[in-house]
């Protein structure tokens, strides 16, 4: 499969994995040959790249870490939960959520027991999904990136429920904020972004006296935009002051934000995102949590097509576990953009020389409908 920009798709080329609607259930399956008008509305929903079938590149598929079920209970557990919240938001007097600790923590473990049958295995959060809504889907990948690093990390079963619980609702206060600042696609005005970092407040006095809820988890939702050198907010800490759990879902969220498509601006490619927390390793993030999930990311995901410096055109086919950052890339056209009839592999954790130069770049104009392979125009 490739995986390609949705911009240089074409139409008769088939789909190689689900897109998934704001639900989390299948919304284009498998095998759907895609039109002109589907295309549009992929772009239209904020869909950036798509698996395409392509024989050349059968053996190369992405295995999923988690499971559709448990995505699917994921979102839609958070999206019942945080429009309850939002419509809570007039009710005067204290208002409890007893359930949430209990609901969550079925969907916590199920994130758990995914995940741990992956160990050792590469993230790869590039699932198609309709993104309906940022808020929800982005809390759903900060818990899986959360989890995957604590499993990593060696915490008990308890401190990773924990945890999770912690990333899945770390953005929880941002039920109180105005849709008029949360859905702004320009930039906010100094007023609305004091408001907007209020959610930190809101989200700990949610979750603080829930009885269901660990606090440490209510502080992960206070402290998770907290930073060791002391810019963060809401109560500018620094370095060991802010709980550990909280750095960690601080680096994750950053690293999703960056790499999730948002109304004022294009996502950053995972490399990208990767090179913006290193610069600020050491001051905004913990160095050895950073290193750590760089080796847990695949910053070059599996099938995505790539330009080298020497000009051949190719997609990633394997991935180096021990170097993240040189993968092994399937050449299939030459610097002139010529089709191989036999396409060859060049592993970059050898050739030390070779660069990946460009992501998305591939010169294929469409793909055969019945055979999958590329027709050059």
């Amino acid at each position: 499969m490739l995986l390609m920009p949705i911009n240089k798709c074409h139409p008769g080329m088939r789909l190689a994995k689900n897109i998934y609607n704001e639900d989390g259930m299948v919304l284009l399956a498998v095998n759907v040959e895609l039109t002109q008008r589907l295309i549009d509305r992929l772009f239209s929903y904020g869909i950036d790249y798509i698996y395409i079938a392509d024989s050349r590149t059968d053996d190369v598929i992405q295995a999923d870490i988690i499971q559709d079920e448990t995505r699917s209970k994921a979102i839609h557990e958070i999206r019942h939960t945080f429009k309850k919240v939002m419509e809570d938001s007039n009710k005067r007097g204290a208002v409890s959520y007893y359930d949430i600790g209990r609901n969550f923590r079925d969907v916590m473990n199920m994130i758990i027991d995914d995940l741990s049958a992956h160990q050792g295995a590469m993230v790869m959060l590039n699932n198609m999904n309709i993104k309906d809504n940022y808020l929800f889907q982005h809390s759903v990948n900060v818990s899986i990136y959360a989890i995957m690093l604590g499993i990593s990390y060696g915490y008990s079963r308890e401190k990773l429920e924990t945890l999770g619980l912690g990333a899945l609702l770390h953005d929880i206060g941002k039920t109180k904020i105005p849709l008029g600042i949360l859905r702004k696609p320009s930039q906010l005005t100094s007023d609305e972004f004091k408001e907007m970092k209020n959610h930190t407040t809101y989200g700990f006095q949610i979750l603080k006296d829930e009885p269901n809820i660990p606090l440490l988890s209510a502080h992960c939702a206070l402290q998770h935009h907290e930073r060791i050198n002391g810019s963060g907010y809401p109560r500018g800490l620094q370095g060991p002051d802010i709980n550990e759990f909280a750095r960690w879902i601080g680096l994750v969220d950053s690293y999703d934000a960056m790499t999730t498509t948002r109304v004022y601006r294009r996502p950053l490619l995972p490399h990208e995102a990767m090179e913006q927390l290193f610069a600020g390793s050491g001051t905004m993030y913990d160095q050895s949590q950073i290193a750590l999930f760089r080796d847990k990311i695949a910053i070059y995901p599996l099938g995505i097509t790539v330009k080298l410096n020497t000009g051949e055109f190719g997609i990633v086919s394997k991935l180096n576990l021990t170097v993240p950052q040189r993968p092994v890339v399937r050449i299939l056209q030459d610097e002139t953009g010529r089709e191989l009839k036999e396409p060859y592999e060049i592993d970059l954790s050898i050739k030390h020389s070779i660069l990946i130069s460009e992501i998305g770049e591939i010169k294929i104009e469409e793909l055969d409908t019945e055979s999958g392979m590329p027709t050059l125009l």
